[in-house]
C-alpha cells in the first residue's frame, strides 16, 4: 500500500488573504489551486482503489506522499479559503495531523507484507473529512447555531462519524449550518452567515450549507450532511458537488440535534457529500454499517438497461418559483446525452401530484408518530429547555435588533403556530397517488430525472421571499426515495448547473452509476472562479 501523488501538484496552496471587496475575493478565489481528488490514487493510495481510485493510473508517474502531507494540504486551503466562506466554524487541526503520523506510522509498520491486510480493514486510512456541526465529534461544538448552546461540547461520536474514524478517516473539523437545521440557509446568529464560493454575494444553501461550501471551495474532498427537505442536495446543487440522500433506515441519524420526532424520522437522512461521484459509493458503504448489504452496493449496474424518465417541473405550484430555463436546458441535454450514449429512449412526462409538494411535505413533517405525539414544535426547540421562546415576541425583538434568533428560525415558529394538527383528507390522497405513481414508474431499474432547484443558488437572504421552493428538494424526503444530486456544468453567470436523480428504495446504486457517468459527461465538480465565461 504505497501513498503517492502527481509531482505536478504544488504544496502548500499559493497564499489568500481576506478581500475587502467582494470582487476582489473572488478573483483571488479563483486563483487558487485545490488539492487532488480522493478517487485519484496519484493522491490517497490509503483507499480501497477497487472504490476511490482510477484504476488505470500509471504508478510510475508517482511520488511519495504522506498522511501528514495530505492533511497539511487540506488545513492549508481550509486557512486560505475559510475567511472568504465562513464554512468550517470549529477545526481540530493538532489532533488531525498527529492522527495523520499514527497512520503514517502504521503504514511504515506495515509495509512489509501486511498492506492488503491493513487496506482491507481500514480502507480510509489517513483521507480527511469535515462534519456538519449538527453531528456530534468528540471535542468539537454542537449547537446547531443556537446561541443558547454554544457551551455544548461533544463528549462521543455520532454513529456515522464513528464509522468513518474507525476505518482510519480523519475529521478536520465542523462547519456552519443554519439555524436548528431548517432553512436553506446557512445563517445563525452564534457563527455568522456562510458564502458560496462560486459568488461570495450569494447562499451555500442549507442546512449543510458550511459541508457544500467548504467541499464545493476545495477545502474537503468528502463530508457528512444530513437531509430532511434537501439539506444534503440543495447545498451540493448550489455549489457544485455530489451529494446522496440514501434510502431512509440505511444510515444511522443518530447523534445529531435536534433529534427528529413525531413522523419526521422517516423523512430525515444522512448521508454523504463529494466532489468526486466515484467517493459517494464507498463513503456510503461505510456509513451505511451493518444496513450496507441491503443496497446491493457490489452489483455491475449496466446503465443500458435502465429505464429513464425527465420531469421538468413541479407541474406549476403558485406557492414556487418557475423553474430557470438555464436548468431546464441542462436537464434536457442530459436527456439526449442518455439518449445518444446508452440508446436508451427517455421519457418526459408532468406528474400533477407534484404541484402540492410544498403542502405535502409540510403536513407530514407536523402530523403525530406512533404514539399519537406531535412533533416537537419549532419555538420549543428555539428555546432549548431553557426560557420560553414566544414568537412574535421576538419577532419584535428582532425588529430592534435584541433577538438571538435569525428571520428564518422565527418566521417558522410563527408559521407553526397556525399549522393543523392532522394533514387534510386530500394532501393524504395526494401523497399517496404520488407515492404508488412513482414507485410503480421506477420499480427497481428505474431514474427519474427532476430539477434540484427552481433557482440558482440565490443571493443572500433572498429565500425569505421564495420559502417554498425548496419543495422540489424536501418530496422526495416524504416519499422515501433515495436521491443523488449530480452537478452539471456551470451557468452563464459561473454559477453551479445541476439535477436531481431519483429511483426506488434501496436501488441507491442505481444513481450512484449514473451520477458516474454524468460526472465524466458534463465535467463534474468545477474550481469556483469569476462569473467570465458561459459554460
Amino acid at each position: 500500500m504505497s501513498k503517492r501523488r502527481r509531482k505536478d501538484k504544488k504544496d502548500p496552496l499559493e497564499e489568500v488573504e481576506v478581500m475587502g471587496s467582494v470582487g476582489q475575493a473572488m478573483e483571488k478565489l479563483s486563483q487558487l489551486q485545490s488539492p487532488p481528488a480522493l478517487h485519484n490514487s496519484a493522491f490517497l493510495t490509503h483507499i480501497d482503489q477497487r472504490n476511490l481510485f482510477m484504476q488505470d493510473t500509471a504508478m510510475s508517474a508517482f511520488s511519495i506522499v504522506s498522511s501528514v502531507e495530505v492533511v497539511q494540504a487540506y488545513i492549508d486551503r481550509i486557512q486560505e479559503i475559510n475567511p472568504l466562506i465562513n464554512a468550517m466554524v470549529k477545526d481540530r487541526f493538532s489532533l488531525a495531523l498527529q492522527e495523520a503520523a499514527q497512520a503514517d506510522k502504521l503504514i511504515e509498520e506495515e509495509r512489509e507484507g501486511g498492506e492488503e491486510v491493513l487496506e482491507d480493514k481500514l480502507p480510509l486510512l489517513g483521507v480527511p473529512f469535515t462534519v456538519k456541526e449538527a453531528f456530534t465529534l468528540q471535542g468539537m461544538p454542537n449547537s446547531t447555531g443556537l446561541v443558547s448552546r454554544r457551551a455544548v461540547i461533544s463528549g462521543s461520536d455520532a454513529p456515522t462519524v464513528a464509522l468513518l474514524k474507525r476505518v482510519g478517516a480523519i475529521p478536520l473539523g465542523v462547519t456552519n449550518c443554519s439555524e436548528l437545521c431548517m432553512w436553506l440557509e446557512s445563517h445563525n446568529r452564534l457563527y455568522g452567515i456562510t458564502n458560496n464560493p462560486y459568488d461570495l454575494e450569494r447562499i451555500p444553501g442549507g442546512s449543510s450549507g458550511g459541508e457544500g461550501s467548504i467541499l464545493g471551495a476545495g477545502g474537503s474532498v468528502v463530508g457528512i450532511g444530513s437531509d430532511v427537505g434537501g439539506s444534503i442536495r440543495m447545498p451540493a446543487f448550489f455549489n457544485g458537488i455530489f451529494g446522496h440522500k440514501p434510502t431512509p433506515g440505511i444510515v444511522s441519524n443518530e447523534g445529531q440535534h435536534p433529534p427528529a420526532s413525531g413522523q419526521q424520522p422517516n423523512f430525515v437522512a444522512t448521508g454523504p457529500m463529494c466532489r468526486y461521484a466515484e467517493d459517494l459509493l464507498p463513503m456510503l458503504r461505510v456509513m451505511a454499517g451493518a444496513n450496507a448489504d441491503r443496497l446491493g452496493m457490489s452489483s455491475e449496474v449496466d446503465l443500458k438497461s435502465l429505464r429513464f424518465f425527465s420531469v421538468p417541473h413541479n407541474g406549476g405550484c403558485p406557492l414556487v418559483s418557475p423553474v430557470d430555463n438555464q436548468l431546464m436546458d441542462a436537464q434536457r441535454k442530459v436527456v439526449e446525452r442518455l439518449e445518444a450514449d446508452l440508446g436508451v429512449k427517455v421519457e418526459t412526462l408532468i406528474i400533477p401530484e407534484l404541484k402540492y409538494s410544498f403542502q405535502i411535505w409540510s403536513a407530514m413533517m407536523g402530523a403525530p408518530g406512533k404514539d399519537g405525539k406531535r412533533p416537537t414544535m419549532f419555538a420549543e426547540l428555539m428555546s432549548d429547555q431553557g426560557k420560553k421562546v414566544w414568537p412574535l415576541w421576538e419577532m419584535a425583538k428582532w425588529t430592534l435588533g435584541l433577538s438571538s434568533h435569525t428571520m428564518a428560525a422565527i418566521g417558522l415558529a410563527t408559521a407553526e403556530m397556525f399549522q393543523r394538527s392532522e394533514p387534510s383528507q386530500f394532501l393524504l390522497q395526494q401523497k399517496e397517488a404520488l407515492q404508488h405513481h412513482l414507485e410503480d414508474m421506477l420499480g427497481n431499474n428505474g431514474v427519474l430525472l427532476y430539477p434540484s432547484h427552481p433557482h440558482l443558488a440565490p443571493k443572500h437572504h433572498t429565500p425569505l421571499f421564495t420559502p417554498f421552493n425548496f419543495s422540489y428538494t424536501g418530496i422526495f424526503n416524504i416519499l422515501g426515495l433515495p436521491v443523488t444530486q449530480c452537478p452539471l456544468g456551470l451557468s452563464v453567470e459561473g454559477l453551479p448547473l445541476g439535477v436531481q436523480l431519483v429511483t426506488g428504495r434501496n436501488q441507491d446504486r442505481l444513481t450512484l452509476a449514473l451520477a458516474v457517468y454524468l460526472e465524466q459527461a458534463f465535467g463534474g465538480w468545477r474550481e469556483p472562479r469569476a462569473a467570465t465565461t458561459a459554460q
